[in-house]
């Protein structure tokens, strides 16, 4: 089969498109005729690499995509063969006492396609059967492709871990990545208040028609924390979706006493300095989460199956040109999800 690959670590250069053999489904698993593949900041990460990374090359990369089942292995229903299928891309292990619980996503064996385990910017994938989700008939797969990540993760930060409640204020750093469109979306569904903070006029536009209330263009306004200070009458927001890292000093500084601080990545950087007094001092909650347990994702997927929750795609590149399209994700001026056309 046609998949992208890479066979070291390094730059764009580093991935090649060419023919590795076509996977065969185990006991238990489905393998998945890819339609569409949409990328994360994950697959620049792990085309880069970082220290203890082991990967079995050569490596194909990504963790979204959505297609038609066209084997299964043994102990799978039949059935599955010709249905389309989104993919979760969180695997556990079905066996240790965390996915005992419902909590795979903590499983003690965990991995994630594109990551621990080769995956979706190929013409197939193998996963688990219960990693597969039917799709209406009428969806659109590269949305399915598109929203399978971000919107478990943004679900589980906001509602399982966070506890986000009608009437709160939410704050959103960042107006045009994939977690954070999903997360502007899920706040209002929650019935919060959204702010957005955004880097640029045409960013915070498109957090617009998703349904931010208020928005702060951190390009004319720096010190951001301080018009989210006056937005609330000085009492700051119940909840931050934090996920570049960095912006955590403004972010202490923006929620109320009490708040909540959620984050499920760090985009500017795995490393930085914290002032802890804002911490213990306003009596804060650092919450922070790795994509969702089975049951989140089927959830926030039926709500995005059923148009309540809107996909928001940048631009689709065919599956050879995986490079140009993470040259074009790693610029950060994406408006949504960058997405590849396998068939």
């Amino acid at each position: 089969m046609k998949a992208v690959f890479l066979r070291r670590h390094g730059g764009p250069e580093v991935l090649e498109y060419g023919e590795v053999p076509t996977p065969e489904p185990g006991p238990g698993e489905v393998r998945v005729r890819l339609h569409y593949a949409a990328l994360n900041r994950l697959d620049l990460w792990v085309r880069e690499g970082w220290p203890g990374l082991k990967l079995r090359y050569p490596h194909i990369l990504g963790a979204d995509g959505a297609g038609v089942v066209d084997a299964v292995g043994p102990g799978v229903d039949p059935a599955w063969v010709g249905r389309r299928v989104v993919l979760n891309p969180n695997i556990g292990c079905g066996r240790c006492a965390y996915c005992l619980a419902g909590q795979d996503n903590m499983c003690d064996h965990w991995q994630l396609l594109g990551e621990t385990r080769s995956g979706t910017y190929a013409e197939a994938v193998v996963v688990p059967e219960r990693n597969v989700l039917p799709v209406p008939e009428g969806f659109p797969l590269e949305q399915a492709a598109a929203a399978a990540l971000v919107y478990q993760t943004a679900w589980h930060s906001l509602v399982s871990r966070g506890g986000l409640r009608p009437g709160e204020w939410v704050l959103v750093v960042g107006a045009s990545g994939g977690v954070n469109t999903a997360s502007i979306q899920i706040a209002k569904l929650a019935g919060a208040t959204v702010v957005v903070v955004g880097s640029n006029a045409r960013k915070l536009e498109l957090a617009r028609t998703l349904g931010a209330d208020y928005l702060i263009d951190r390009s004319q306004t720096p010190a951001w924390h301080r018009e989210v200070r006056r937005i609330t009458g000085n009492r700051g927001v119940d909840v931050v979706v934090d996920n570049v890292g960095t912006t955590f000093p403004l972010s202490f500084k923006a929620a109320r006493k009490g708040g909540r601080i959620l984050t499920v990545g760090n985009t500017g950087g795995p490393r930085f300095e914290i002032d802890n007094r804002f911490i213990f001092g306003k009596h804060l909650s650092l919450i922070g989460s790795t994509m969702s347990p089975q049951q989140d994702f089927r959830t926030v997927m039926g709500l995005v199956f059923a148009g309540r929750l809107r996909v928001v795609i940048d631009r689709i590149f065919p599956l050879a040109e995986a490079r140009a399209a993470q040259e074009h994700l790693a610029q950060g001026a994406q408006l949504g999800k960058v997405v590849l056309r396998v068939r």
